[in-house]
Order: structure tokens, then C-alpha cells, then sequence
């Protein structure tokens, strides 16, 4: 694709997003579900499409460190180191989120949330100005699909657009590292 048509491509995202719509896109790990992470409505459609059970968080993608401010009440001082000198996709399960649809927040008030470097995911987060979230493109209990190839119809007809940057790309991605830290200080390491 031609930067052009990446750019038209992210447009097209921002403003289904803006409509409280759902996106199929590419991520920084694998292909994702996305919407607004403030719209409940929208949040809810994904758990419907994905028929999976609501007490199950789902995460939030934004472009920077900066942005993750937004959404939570405090950040640990070592999430920010954490995020800077991460050498692959890093999820943080962090405390005191706010902001957010509420079916996204768990039950103790945390949020899983990346900060995202891969182009087109990045492009779009800043471009959007909001946390997006991110979840598998599967039907709960099915694999992650590692490339769009992989992704099943019932997803795609299940969104409201489908991104078109990457669709080629046959890369397998891989599920991020999740950490969850508490505003003690602890670190639980969730998965490697």
C-alpha cells in the first residue's frame, strides 16, 4: 500500500471509531477487535461478537507513555521505565483505571493497557486521540488468529470496517508480555 492509502485507510478507521463503531485492525501482536475504549455500547458489541463473557477484560492500546495518564489515576513510577525500554510488545495490568467504558474496567479497578510502536496500530491510536481497544479477532475459546488469513468470516462480517494496511502480511504475530503492577510497587508477572 501506498502511504496515501494508509493514511485513507487509518481516516476511514478513526471516523468508524468516532460513529462508535468496530474495527478489524492490525496490532503491534496480532490482528484486533477494536472500539473506543469509552463506549460502553460499543465495548458491549465486541463482547457480544466475540460471545464472551463480560467479567473477562479486554485490554486498551495507546500511542504513548503520555496518553496512558488519561485513563488511570496514578501511574507507578517503574511502568514508565517499563514502557520506555520494553524491547517487545508489553501489556500493564495497572490500578485506578478511569476514563474507560466500565465493562472494560476488572473488578479491583485495574485496566490492562500497551502503549503500541507497531506503524499502522500506533498511526491510529494518536490519530484517534483515545485509548482503542485491543482484543483478539476469534470467537472466545477459539485460537487467536496469528495473521488476517487466519481471521473467520463471522469476525469480519461482525465489524463495521476492516483495515486494509497488513491484511497481506503473513508474519505471525505473537500475544504480548502481560505485567501487572500495584500502586504498592508489587509486580506480578502474568505472562513472559
Amino acid at each position: 500500500m501506498t502511504q496515501k492509502q494508509i493514511a485513507e485507510d487509518i481516516k476511514t478507521a478513526v471516523q468508524t471509531l468516532r460513529k462508535g463503531g468496530l474495527i478489524l485492525y492490525p496490532t503491534d501482536t496480532i490482528w484486533g477487535i477494536g472500539c473506543d475504549a469509552s463506549n460502553e455500547d460499543a465495548v458491549r458489541r465486541i463482547f457480544q461478537l466475540k460471545q464472551r463473557e463480560d467479567s473477562k477484560a479486554m485490554i486498551c492500546l495507546v500511542d504513548s507513555a503520555n496518553r496512558m495518564q488519561r485513563y488511570l489515576r496514578q501511574v507507578p513510577d517503574v511502568a514508565w521505565d517499563l514502557v520506555e525500554f520494553a524491547e517487545k510488545p508489553l501489556t500493564l495490568i495497572l490500578d485506578g483505571a478511569v476514563n474507560l467504558a466500565p465493562s472494560l474496567i476488572a473488578e479491583d479497578g485495574s485496566v490492562g493497557i500497551r502503549v503500541t510502536r507497531e506503524n499502522i496500530s500506533h498511526e491510529l491510536c494518536y490519530r484517534y486521540e483515545r485509548a482503542i481497544v485491543s482484543t483478539s479477532a476469534n470467537i472466545s475459546g477459539a485460537p487467536s488468529p496469528s495473521c488476517f488469513a487466519e481471521i473467520s468470516d463471522e469476525i469480519k462480517n461482525g465489524v463495521d470496517y476492516i483495515m486494509l494496511s497488513r491484511q497481506n502480511d503473513l508474519s505471525k504475530g505473537k500475544p504480548s508480555q502481560i505485567i501487572k503492577l500495584g500502586l504498592d510497587g508489587q509486580i506480578q508477572i502474568i505472562r513472559k
